[in-house]
């Protein structure tokens, strides 16, 4: 006797960002965040990369033609509610990315991917220019502080410098900006620096003067093993849009379970180790 199905309908976001053989960030950490949190992950990946807990060997771009491609497939046939952006290599990538989450409804998560946390650099120079459309389309953008600091061109080491980049990003045009504290506070405690637009002016640009800032103060874990812990951050907000959370508590929930996932990070291969995003949820 052959059972029923039963079948479940959960939310659907996509992260279209680089594939890691490792396993613990890019597009493996990506959907993990998500199936932690009940949605359902599709992926685009802009490149592949021999990488192990160590480092980083070895970076293949997609074609952004390919990347186009996979793009439109998704988009074809599923409902989706939310994109992350990770990784994205090249100037075209990013610009036909760019092309395609302007033309998207869902909410856009943009993480720029430029340096691994082994210092390994993941974006050719040329690229980072382009992001400017990238952030103008962005509902939010999550950069870490050196990331920040390339996209604002401006140094980011306090909770103010934080504030500043993120009002700057603002004015570009993202409805938000989260710039991420690993290496902002003090020894103790991680601040992370929540800059989120007011009304957009005629241009389509952010309104930097009237943004709201929210920042979030939790306990350093005391570990290097923080392997992936921007890609599963970004993921899990994407995901808790894609739920249909408001951005603030998303990001303030994400935030706060950050802490989960490093405590009980993976300690697998021979280099420092990894973010756990299954924790995301109360899972794991």
């Amino acid at each position: 006797m052959t059972s029923a199905r039963d079948p479940v309908s959960p939310p659907v976001a996509l992260a279209i960002a680089g594939s890691d053989s490792g396993g613990g960030a890019g597009i493996q950490a990506d959907l993990k965040a998500m199936t932690a949190l009940g949605v359902f992950g599709a992926s685009v990946v802009t490149a592949t990369t021999a990488q192990n807990a160590r480092g980083v060997r070895d970076v293949h771009a997609v074609p952004p033609a390919h990347v186009a491609s996979q793009c439109d497939a998704v988009f074809d046939d599923f409902d989706v509610g939310a994109v992350k952006t990770g990784m994205l290599a090249t100037a075209e990538t990013v610009e036909t990315v760019t092309g395609v989450v302007a033309a998207a409804s869902a909410p856009v998560v943009v993480d720029p991917v430029m340096v691994a946390a082994s210092g390994d650099r993941l974006l050719s120079p040329d690229a980072e220019a382009a992001y400017e459309g990238l952030i103008e389309a962005a509902t939010l953008v999550t950069p870490n502080a050196d990331e920040a600091e390339v996209l604002v061109d401006d140094r980011v080491e306090t909770p103010a410098d934080a504030e500043r980049a993120g009002r700057a990003l603002v004015a570009t045009g993202a409805d938000a900006a989260l710039i991420k504290g690993g290496h902002i506070g003090d020894g103790e405690r991680v601040t992370d620096t929540l800059v989120v637009g007011g009304e957009r002016g005629d241009d389509g640009s952010g309104d930097a003067d009237s943004a709201g800032v929210l920042r979030f103060e939790t306990p350093r874990v005391a570990t290097d093993a923080t392997h992936g812990s921007g890609c599963a951050l970004s993921s899990a907000i994407a995901a808790r849009l894609a739920r249909g959370e408001p951005l603030r508590e998303a990001v303030a929930a994400a935030v706060d379970e950050m802490g989960g996932a490093i405590r009980r990070g993976y300690d697998v291969g021979e280099g420092p180790g990894a973010v756990n995003p299954t924790t995301f949820g109360g899972g794991a």
